[in-house]
């Protein structure tokens, strides 16, 4: 089973990048940030998520373990998952860690996409223009997420560094190059 934790700052390219590891590998896509969206927005669940994301800020661990272990459970015989946008604390990596142990797996690999801060306040200003996500929009919310990644996020990275997993691939260029970086990297672990 391959599962891929697909790691990054906001506008990094994750989702689109999800998106062709999805149709390469046959694999599930859970973005908790499309799992949040999808929640019932009047469920008091919801408007928890809600209330914290719509700030900029991460929400609380045993929210979002909650909510991604239900959603991967609706997928017993996946070849697969990338974890896009999850796990985004220590306390999450730990989680995920036992949740698939349980399940007799693991994660294979987390595959990190290094963008330069411009470079993501660029990105997500045009997705906000092209898709209407209002969180894209506002330059302070922007930074707000940015930071957070950076103080509460990024410090994920040397979890899983630590156990050999962590591969790094340049997220600046052109799709189709940041794609072909990210699949020679899965099929020489896979070979």
């Amino acid at each position: 089973m391959l599962n891929v934790v697909l790691f990054g700052p906001p506008g990094a390219g994750k989702g689109t990048q999800s998106e062709r590891l999805k149709k390469k590998y046959e694999l599930v896509h859970i973005s908790t940030g499309d799992v949040f969206r999808s929640l019932d927005p009047n469920s008091n669940l919801a408007k928890l998520a809600n209330s914290y994301s719509a700030k900029g800020n991460l929400v609380p661990d045993d929210i979002t373990i909650q909510i991604l272990e239900e959603e991967v459970s609706k997928f017993p015989q996946a070849n697969g998952v990338i974890y896009d946008g999850f796990p985004r604390t220590e306390a999450q990596a730990k989680a995920l860690d036992e949740f698939l142990k349980a399940k007799g797996t693991k994660v294979t690999m987390m595959i990190s996409l290094v963008v330069p801060e411009e470079e993501l306040k660029r990105r997500l200003i045009l997705r906000a223009e092209s898709s209407g996500r209002k969180d894209d929009a506002d330059i302070n919310i922007i930074q707000n997420r940015i930071n957070t990644y950076n103080n509460s996020t990024a410090p994920v990275a040397d979890f899983y560094k630590k156990q050999g997993k962590l591969i790094e691939i340049n997220g600046v260029g052109g799709i189709d190059d940041i794609t072909t970086r990210i699949f020679n990297e899965i099929d020489l672990l896979k070979n």
